[in-house]
């Protein structure tokens, strides 16, 4: 199944590759790479058999289940690829000096990342957040251009 992860985490960051980190790209990945769409379907697949398996979110801090499953490079257009596993919680607080692109996976009807349902969130270059999910349990699989993420105290 990791074969194919990395095969669908190509086509999306090839998908995206140059595009400015916006509102308009969420848009365009909402409905190109949405729930409804085979990609968003094989993916979310993807991502639970990774769980089971164990190499997908494989750390844990603070509740939050972890792990950086791609570096930046030139196989994914530069973006480093990192999931996510939380239930009912909010995680650290942190800043996207390049932006933050967010796929959300509710595994709990109702579950939400950010007020956020299944489908894809946004977040523009110089944004922060405490990643939040409420309702339930969600997996995230999120996409930094060149990694860039930084941590702070609020």
């Amino acid at each position: 199944m990791r074969d194919s992860f990395e095969s669908l985490v190509k086509t999306i960051t090839q998908s995206i590759a140059g595009r400015p980190v916006d509102a308009a790209l969420e848009a365009y990945l909402n409905r190109q790479h949405g729930p409804g769409s085979d990609w968003f379907r094989d993916m979310t697949r993807a991502c639970e058999a990774g769980v089971d398996e164990g190499w997908l979110c494989n750390r844990e801090a603070g509740g939050v289940r972890y792990g950086r499953v791609v570096k930046p490079g030139p196989g994914s257009a530069g973006f480093s690829v990192d999931v996510v596993d939380m239930t009912d919680l909010a995680g650290p607080h942190h800043v996207h000096p390049n932006g933050e692109i967010d796929m959300v996976m509710p595994q709990t009807a109702g579950a939400r990342f950010d007020g956020t349902p299944a489908g894809w969130k946004v977040y523009p270059p110089g944004s922060a957040h405490r990643p939040t999910v409420a309702g339930g349990r969600a997996l995230v699989l999120y996409l930094l251009p060149d990694g860039a993420i930084e941590f702070t105290q609020s």
